[in-house]
């Protein structure tokens, strides 16, 4: 198993791989994805609640600029796939926080779900393109900003803004992209971190490259 400290992790080289092969599952990574998840899908409702309407208020003088919301609901996918580093690990982290949002329930109904893919398809697709060996902060901030182009560009779009003129549209894609780059690559990537400090992920490569890291001090 390769291992690298935070640092060299966040410049790019070969992070910690997840323990055998790469879609060796551990039940643990299943139930965490699902805890994971779980807790973002109450996230969700509670967002989507009580504070997306105050977003679409504060928007409505220039309604794309609403969009630079979506970086919460990308979240999940960013963490699942730095912690658990296996394929599938973005996927089956959003869907899940996705039925849970869908279930107590939400304005956009089960087209959730649709979002939910393509927004992990984004993350799939940046790790896969490193064959699961980068997690630093960069590949979370990539994983972050395509899976806001996928969502945008594939769906909403057509569904959301048909009528936006040209110029509307580029900007709401701009917007989008800022915030999967920052709220969910930046914020995901630093949330796995704070959690790996504090212990919680002992059982992940996080949590060795955060006890290495402590070793090298």
């Amino acid at each position: 198993m390769n291992t690298a400290t935070p640092s060299r992790a966040f410049f790019g080289t070969a992070s910690t791989r997840a323990s055998g092969r790469p879609t060796g599952w551990r039940g643990i990574d299943l139930i965490t994805a699902a805890m994971i998840a779980v807790a973002f899908g109450v996230i969700f409702w509670g967002f989507d609640t009580f504070i997306y309407p105050g977003v679409s208020i504060a928007s409505a003088g220039f309604p794309p600029l609403g969009e630079l919301a979506l970086g919460v609901w990308i979240i999940p996918a960013v963490v699942g796939a730095l912690i658990i580093r296996r394929p599938g690990a973005a996927l089956l982290t959003e869907l899940i926080a996705a039925n849970v949002e869908l279930f107590l329930g939400n304005q956009w109904g089960i087209a959730v779900l649709l979002s939910a893919t393509l927004q992990a398809l984004g993350v799939e697709i940046i790790v896969g393109i490193f064959l699961w060996r980068r997690f630093g902060v960069w590949v979370a901030v990539l994983g972050g900003m395509l899976s806001a182009v996928l969502e945008i560009a594939c769906y909403e779009w057509w569904a959301y803004v048909p009528d936006y003129s040209f110029t509307w549209k580029i900007v709401y894609l701009a917007s989008g992209v800022v915030s999967g780059g920052l709220i969910a690559g930046l914020g995901g990537w630093a949330l796995v971190r704070a959690l790996a400090r504090a212990g919680a992920l002992r059982a992940f490569p996080v949590g060795i490259e955060q006890r290495e890291a402590v070793a090298h001090r």
